[in-house]
């Protein structure tokens, strides 16, 4: 299979100048760019630029993937939403990183694992899992603990992914809501390929959480108490195109994205990685459990049906033999194969009622008819109806 990789970038915030596009496409040629977004593929070759630097300089959202393994999430925000100290809480090692340019913090998530299988639509991922931004700008820490998670989740697919002494590090604070991830924090978690039970074990910590609704009048009540030189202020900065960051800001202020607050719970990682290996335990055997109930239904369901075939072959057994020979009859294979089905019901209605002897009888003299059809004597020894 040859080398693919993928690269996308969105400007989210504010679009790309001419001038700031010209200085992309010097990077690839090949790439499609527009005001807004970056987006190129290879299948042998590689791109040139550094995907750092581009963050740095022009986007707020960046994904990238190899067919080897490779999947990579960059995000970017103005440091006024996300405190970088919070932040660096969650980082882990090469998987979880971040950093500051400027006004703005970036986020880069990296999860690593050997590829079996190219997934067709994979490259769309960005625009399920880009909502996150906005998430974090409300002050929803979710997509960060689920980085900092599926990093150590490394572990149990690769034991040499850390050192041992990791095993005792605390793990950061526990948001709230992680029984309910939003779509685009589901996204995160399967493009980082968050292990389901481990999950769960951690969100068994988490404490519930619902989205704050937003009361119009309460938050027209708000809006009129702001002093006049600040909404002035306010104005001038969505005008200059900073709309997006103003919202966050004043939604944030108003009452936040999630309600509840991070928790401590003094878990370790070696605490986490067990937890999802007895869950993962429990789990893979009442599924065991299952199929073997399904599998035992599906069989009872089988038997009865054939008992049912047999009772109506058993009120007219010359019948049943007439059938058998009109199929041989046509001297098609796929009649051969019905009539071979119907001799392998008289034959188990032969031993039921204990009449095997005549059914040998019976079958003897149908293959003596018919020896020199090889295609249907075949047929009959391979289901052991030899007569003997």
């Amino acid at each position: 299979m040859s080398e693919y990789q993928y690269y996308e970038f969105l400007a989210i915030d504010r679009p790309l100048t001419e001038q700031q596009q010209a200085e992309v496409r010097a990077l690839s040629t090949r790439a499609h760019i527009t005001a807004t977004s970056f987006t190129n593929e290879y299948h042998w070759g590689d791109f040139h630029g550094d995907p750092s630097r581009m963050m740095e300089r022009y986007y707020d959202a960046h994904l990238y993937l190899a067919n080897w393994g490779t999947h990579r999430i960059m995000l970017r925000l103005p440091k006024a939403l996300l405190d970088p100290e919070q932040a660096e809480c969650y980082c882990v090692g090469d998987q979880v990183g971040v950093w500051t340019s400027g006004a703005h913090l970036i986020l880069d998530f990296t999860s690593e694992a050997e590829e079996e299988y190219w997934e067709n639509d994979v490259e769309r991922s960005l625009s399920a899992i880009v909502g996150i931004r906005a998430e974090l700008a409300a002050g929803d820490l979710r997509p960060l603990y689920l980085a900092w998670l599926s990093a150590y989740g490394t572990w149990e697919r690769d034991e040499d992914a850390f050192d041992y002494e990791k095993e005792d590090e605390l793990e950061p604070p526990v948001p709230p809501g992680l029984g309910s991830l939003s779509a685009p924090q589901r996204a995160l978690a399967d493009f980082l390929r968050l292990d389901d039970d481990l999950l769960a074990a951690a969100a068994e910590a988490s404490p519930p959480a619902q989205p704050v609704q937003h009361n119009r009048t309460a938050l027209t009540a708000w809006i009129g108490a702001l002093p006049a030189k600040r909404k002035d202020a306010l104005l001038l900065r969505v005008i200059e195109e900073d709309g997006a960051k103003v919202r966050w800001e004043l939604l944030r202020e108003f009452g936040g994205g999630i309600t509840g607050q991070a928790v401590e719970t003094g878990r370790t990682v070696a605490e986490l990685l067990d937890a999802a290996a007895t869950r993962r335990h429990i789990r893979e055997q009442q599924e065991a459990a299952r199929r073997a109930g399904e599998q035992a239904q599906r069989e009872q369901e089988r038997r009865q049906a054939r008992e049912l075939r047999l009772n109506r072959l058993a009120q007219d057994l010359d019948a049943a033999w007439n059938v058998v020979e009109t199929s041989i009859g046509t001297k098609k294979p796929r009649e051969y194969d019905l009539a071979v089905e119907l001799l392998r019901d008289l034959h188990a209605l032969a031993i039921r009622d204990d009449h095997v002897g005549a059914f040998t009888r019976r079958l003897a003299r149908l293959r003596e008819r018919h020896q020199r059809k090889p295609s249907l004597i075949k047929r009959l020894n391979d289901v052991c109806l030899t007569a003997e």
